[in-house]
């Protein structure tokens, strides 16, 4: 049995947890606020600001775990380097969770260093900035924080007049203490992908099947698997995928985001641990589930291959209001239909667009997904969170 420190204990974290404890790992649940999703599950947990780098020093030297995985961008990474000195491994490694925490670094890695086809960038840290930055890469962009998740902070901007509202609204959906935006020129794509990527101690890199996935808010909404791509185009997101998790070293499951347009693949993002948009696999899409390859490659297990088992798609039940006690309602018209699941997450208070729980639906590979999407996205609608 190995310890894990896992430090971010949302819906991934939980899910992580649930697959440890199923192969008889030990699991400390790290995060700022009490009865996280993780924590439930988990052996024990602690509460701190894990961007305090003292309180995030103790609680390693109080558990001193095998492991430390990572499952939100906002923590003082940069220690990690040092944790890894004493003997402890963190997931996938060091360079790999200090460097995809921040977009910047990624993105430079991707690239200036490794070549890899992207969308024209810059970066500011002052609303003057901003605005050179926009006129650079030209209109319609994007803006998002360097630190954010779930697409907070991120928007789009046609004209000049949208450039003071999008610095606002990203310093306000920044996490971390770093007050810088990445500005992206526009990618006029056809569909966006995530392709889960499992790298491995001594063994070869594997790719799951192509999830494709529709977004609103900066934040997924549906995702399905398999998506729609062709094979050169696969090919060449396998290729890059590839170039940039061997880059990063370590063990454990990537989460690489791409855009595919007319012109070819282009790398988005990447997060070093299971995706959101990966949630689709808790619908038993492959042989094993992404937070199941996550720890498989983390022990060092081997894993032979991943297949396609049937088709999914997941869709996201969002609240829509502030609420510390939430309740759900339409939860035995769900539970009821065939060829669907549910999961909620647990978590103790709710928020507008806060993601509460996910719906799940699959058939037959021979099924077509966009059947099986739309099931999902119209199930999702049934279940009402309330205050």
């Amino acid at each position: 049995m190995k310890k894990i420190v896992l430090l971010g204990s949302g819906e991934l974290g939980k899910e992580f947890v649930i697959a440890a404890q199923r192969l008889g790992q030990y699991v400390i649940a790290v995060d700022s606020y009490e009865n996280a999703p993780a924590m439930q599950v988990a052996q024990e947990f602690e509460v701190i600001n894990m961007l305090d780098g003292d309180a995030l020093d103790k609680v390693i030297a109080k558990h001193n775990p095998d492991f430390i995985v990572p499952e939100i961008e906002a923590i003082r990474t940069e220690r990690f380097y040092d944790y890894e000195k004493q003997g402890i491994h963190v997931v996938p490694s060091a360079k790999a969770a200090n460097f995809t925490m921040n977009r910047k670094a990624i993105r430079d890695l991707a690239a200036k260093d490794l070549g890899l086809k992207t969308a024209n960038y810059r970066y500011a840290t002052t609303a003057e900035e901003l605005e050179k930055a926009v006129a650079e890469v030209g209109t319609p962009c994007v803006v998002k924080p360097l630190m954010s998740s779930s697409g907070k902070g991120q928007s789009t901007i046609k004209t000049d007049a949208d450039i003071q509202k999008a610095w606002k609204y990203a310093v306000e959906g920044s996490r971390g203490d770093v007050i810088e935006v990445i500005v992206e020129a526009f990618v006029n794509f056809n569909s966006e992908i995530t392709l889960l990527t499992v790298t491995q101690n001594n063994a070869s890199t594997l790719f799951c099947p192509p999830i494709g996935h529709r977004q609103e808010r900066g934040d997924y909404q549906e995702s399905w698997q398999p998506a729609h791509i062709s094979t050169a185009q696969l090919k060449e997101a396998q290729e890059m995928a590839a170039k940039v998790t061997e880059a990063l070293g370590g063990a454990g499951l990537f989460g690489v985001e791409f855009f595919l347009a007319d012109d070819g693949v282009y790398f988005s993002e990447l997060s070093p641990r299971p995706h959101d948009t990966g949630m689709v696999t808790l619908a038993n899409t492959q042989n094993f589930n992404e937070f199941e390859l996550h720890l498989r490659a983390i022990l060092s297990l081997p894993i032979e291959e991943i297949t396609l088992e049937r088709n999914g798609a997941s869709a996201v039940i969002l609240a829509s209001e502030n609420s510390e006690n939430p309740t759900f309602t339409g939860i035995e018209a769900v539970a009821g239909k065939s060829k669907t699941d549910l999961r909620l997450f647990g978590k103790p208070t709710s928020r507008p667009y806060r993601r509460m729980g996910v719906v799940l639906t699959y058939d037959a590979i021979e099924t077509p997904i966009e059947e099986i999407v739309e099931r999902a996205k119209e199930t999702a609608k049934r279940i009402q969170v309330n205050a």
